[in-house]
């Protein structure tokens, strides 16, 4: 089965300025549900990755965030897919650690859990640190419009790195999905 890794908020889900805190405030992108069981479907292990400083923010804990992962999962496979695998930092930008996007901690993780070594696995992200974190791992990054993409679009003719200067990008998860599925026929 071929890896694909995801961002989560702005790309599954709504985000928010002030952070989704709840299983209630967690919103699916229209579309987004669908698409990850068309990959699940399509033969592909689908794992998130997830900057959460929220928790490190004492915003909500540890119980709110798993509750809000059940929702996303029990949506997922109610749509008959399934998620291999969610993996995030807690911790708060200053603190340095190797798991916050754009480190790519929470990819090595993965890398490691799946036995799969992440070159051109595709990793689809909204933001520019986290297609930062996949192009360290050599991953192929895609960025979505949704969440807060569409601003850093504009950025990526100034990046240095060819890779993500070059990353492919897509109004939102459903296209994207599209794209990937109809590469593979």
């Amino acid at each position: 089965m071929t890896l694909i890794i995801l961002d989560r908020d702005g790309v599954i889900n709504q985000d928010s300025d002030d952070y989704i805190k709840s299983a209630q405030e967690w919103q699916p992108i229209p579309g987004s549900i669908d698409a990850i069981a068309r990959l699940c479907r399509a033969g592909y292990r689908v794992a998130v990755a997830t900057n959460q400083s929220g928790l490190g923010r004492g915003l909500f804990d540890l119980d709110d965030l798993e509750a809000i992962h059940d929702k996303m999962r029990e949506l997922v496979e109610s749509a008959g897919g399934h998620i291999a695998g969610i993996y995030y930092c807690p911790h708060l930008p200053a603190a340095g650690c190797n798991c916050r996007k754009p480190a790519p901690g929470l990819l090595d993780a993965i890398a490691e859990d799946f036995s799969t070594p992440l070159t051109n696995v595709v990793f689809i992200g909204d933001s520019l640190k986290d297609l930062q974190a996949g192009v360290a791992r050599r991953c192929r990054p895609i960025l979505l419009r949704t969440g807060k993409g569409a601003a850093y679009e504009k950025q990526l003719a100034d990046e240095t790195n060819v890779l993500i200067r070059s990353a492919q990008v897509y109004d939102d998860l459903s296209s994207a999905v599209d794209s990937l599925l109809e590469e593979r026929n």
